[in-house]
């Protein structure tokens, strides 16, 4: 992808002196419903209204969105709010449809990223069109299957792309809806700088509650904005009603953010400051998790034990992990000193953690 940095020039073009805000319910269910969150939107810093007009759902026979009807409801918001509109897009009738009715921005949702024949399909369908489209990140956590995604959509001659991280799948129960794995954000934004990256915490959280500060998170580490689903009545949305705000919870949310604004000579620094330190404290959760998930580990070798009567303290084994990690950590640029010191204190809470299953 060459020229990259005209990428981000329908962002620049915003004039916006905030990040970008797209916002809006997750699905489109009423022309009433569409209108009043709107207006209650229209003068914030919320520049696209978004509304889901074709949902994807797993199990048949859910809510999979109004259709093509919910397009005239978004035509009315640009109508009556002036603010600019936006729909996800998941096949060519649906791209077709959009730009008929004059959307300003489209999306492409994690589900159409993960496969390159539906990709091409809507790239085709979208060939040099000069509206923004922002293409999601997979649902599986590989950056190289983002990045296809996002190169056939530029080869098709869309030049005003921009990509959404709005988490990925896992198998194991965490606290998000979807793992934000940062670090493979950071990545992104480390070999496209150019490219704008928007953040979605409502698809990562999956709870109110969290989107603030998952929002600040990004923020910190240098997203170039947010999009949050909004509904003035969440819990009885259609649609993932727990993970919806509030029109003047937004506001709030909004309000209260943080924004690393460039205020004197050493703003450069500061700003890059602050985003390496918001990269540790991602890293900082990460390894308390994997901690977590070692005591967990632990745990089942402590009730194991217990049922053979076997001690806690197995000096062969030992032995082998601390020679292990002592190699590790150099190819990593870590002391032995360091390794020792570190796997010492994680050996003895395994210990602890043994010692209270086995002793009951």
């Amino acid at each position: 992808m060459e020229n990259k940095k005209e990428m981000r020039t329908w962002l620049d073009d915003l004039n916006l002196n905030h990040p970008l805000v797209i916002a809006g319910p997750c699905s489109a269910e009423t022309e009433e419903q569409v209108l009043k969150i709107a207006h209650e939107l229209k003068d914030t810093d919320v520049s696209y209204f978004r509304a889901g007009i074709w949902k994807p759902r797993t199990r048949p026979g859910m809510f999979e969105g109004v259709g093509a009807l919910g397009l005239k409801w978004l035509q009315k918001v640009k109508a009556e709010t002036g603010m600019k509109i936006c729909t996800e897009v998941a096949n060519a009738a649906h791209v077709k449809l959009a730009l008929e009715h004059d959307v300003d921005l489209l999306w492409i949702g994690a589900r159409s990223t993960v496969s390159p024949f539906i990709m091409q399909e809507i790239a085709d369908a979208l060939e040099g069109t000069d509206k923004p489209v922002l293409i999601k990140n997979p649902v599986n956590p590989d950056l190289a299957l983002w990045l296809g995604g996002i190169e056939r959509i530029y080869k098709a001659g869309v030049k005003n792309i921009g990509a959404i991280h709005r988490g990925f799948s896992t198998y194991e129960k965490t606290k998000y809806r979807n793992n934000p794995e940062w670090q493979l954000a950071i990545e992104f934004q480390n070999k496209y700088p150019d490219i704008p990256l928007i953040n979605d915490p409502s698809h990562i959280t999956g709870k109110r509650d969290m989107i603030f500060d998952v929002s600040q998170t990004a923020l910190d580490l240098n997203f170039d904005g947010l999009m949050i689903e909004t509904h003035y009545d969440p819990e009885n949305a259609w649609s993932d009603a727990a993970q919806q705000v509030t029109p003047s919870s937004l506001i709030q949310i909004m309000k209260d953010l943080k924004i690393r604004k460039e205020t004197d000579p050493e703003a450069e620094y500061n700003k890059s400051l602050d985003n390496l330190r918001a990269q540790i404290d991602v890293i900082d959760n990460q390894i308390i998790d994997l901690l977590g998930k070692r005591m967990k580990a632990a745990d089942g070798i402590g009730a194991l034990k217990k049922s053979k009567n076997v001690a806690v303290l197995q000096s062969k084994r030992w032995n082998e992990i601390l020679g292990k990690m002592v190699i590790e950590g150099e190819s990593q640029g870590l002391s032995e000193e360091f390794i020792l010191k570190m796997f010492k204190a994680i050996h003895q809470e395994s210990i602890n953690h043994q010692e209270k299953i086995i002793n009951g």
